[in-house]
């Protein structure tokens, strides 16, 4: 059997990067004698826009050596890509994908049923168009679209899946109204494999951020503080700022997540952060302000029952107070169930 997964895979992103790998490397392990790849389906509009979006100068929080770094990052993802993902041949029509010939082809994970994102949106990405035996939905994510927004060919699309699951509150509320039927609530696939190990050089514990984007500054400079006074470095994953103690802009995806799985304690306001922490046992907490995030990292928190890792206006900083506030043994007492539930919807939706 030909198992072809469709996502945005070629954004330079962390989390697009990860989560593409995670289900393949996930469906690989489950169905070890069939061929499986993801397809290296390229909608030009998004990947040229994300791609130059690198090339920014944010004078606030950058210096030049700052930019000279992060602007290595598409080549990095490029270079990442080619050596870590089984791709099929480039794509950039639905006709060049089914002449691959996928037996079943799994659209998922990440915000690729976001229509309202005007840069992202692909008809194919809602089944539009493509051949093949079965049409699957892994964890498929709207953003903060919402089903009064929906183009009318959407429907058409997600009615053709023979199985579909969903990953947050507005993409399992979707499904519900343009299918008549329940979505499958699975965990996003990065939970669902085990990474590579990247050594990362540092020369003392540290605290990591990665886009708190408009964190207060009295909270960013009380944190920067208390570092300082204990000795701790602070670092960012993958982004710049010249008030971080070394410059770690340019990470390879698997570079990136060692930077979490040694940090003493995260700040984050990304969903792959939060999932980033929790993954790595860390310490965290989330500071959010775009609605979309919001949506998802709160339905994320909700479902492991650790809302509070949200940070309030009047947040202090003590790594003493707040070295073991997450009771890891029961948070993953819920991923491992939820993993379980995961890799059968999987299962039971290709082999059936």
């Amino acid at each position: 059997m030909k198992i072809g997964i469709l996502t945005h895979h070629y954004i330079n992103n962390y989390g697009a990067f990860l989560q593409a790998w995670a289900l393949c490397d996930a469906i690989q392990t489950m169905c070890p004698n069939d061929e499986v790849e993801i397809i290296d389906y390229v909608n030009l509009k998004h990947k040229v826009i994300n791609t130059f979006g690198w090339f920014r100068f944010y004078k606030d929080r950058e210096n030049l050596k700052c930019w000279r770094e992060k602007i290595k990052l598409p080549k990095t993802f490029s270079r990442a890509r080619q050596k870590e993902m089984k791709l099929s041949r480039r794509c950039y029509k639905v006709e060049q994908v089914n002449k691959l010939e996928y037996d079943v082809i799994i659209i998922g994970s990440d915000e690729v049923w976001n229509f309202k994102d005007s840069k992202a949106y692909d008809p194919i990405k809602f089944g539009i168009g493509l051949k093949c035996k079965k049409l699957i939905a892994y964890a498929p994510s709207v953003g903060q679209a919402t089903f009064k927004e929906m183009p009318k060919c959407i429907e058409e699309g997600i009615k053709k899946f023979s199985a579909i699951s969903a990953r947050d509150d507005l993409s399992f509320e979707l499904v519900e109204k343009v299918a008549g039927k329940s979505a499958i609530r699975v965990l996003d696939p990065t939970f669902l494999s085990k990474f590579p190990m990247k050594k990362i050089k540092v020369n003392k514990p540290y605290i990591l951020f990665y886009y708190c984007d408009k964190l207060p500054k009295r909270i960013k400079e009380q944190i920067l503080k208390y570092a300082k006074e204990n000795q701790m470095a602070v670092y960012g994953a993958g982004e710049c700022d010249k008030q971080y103690t070394n410059i770690t802009v340019n990470l390879t995806p698997f570079e990136w997540v060692g930077m979490f799985r040694n940090a003493r304690f995260v700040f984050t306001g990304t969903f792959h952060g939060t999932v980033f922490s929790i993954l790595n046992k860390r310490q965290f907490k989330v500071y959010l302000t775009n609605e979309s995030r919001i949506k998802k990292v709160g339905a994320l928190l909700r479902e492991l029952k650790i809302e509070n890792r949200i940070m309030e206006s009047e947040f202090k900083f003590d790594l003493q107070k707040m070295g073991n506030e997450i009771n890891y043994e029961k948070v993953y007492n819920i991923i491992d169930k939820k993993k379980r539930e995961s890799l059968q919807f999987l299962e039971d939706a290709i082999r059936r």
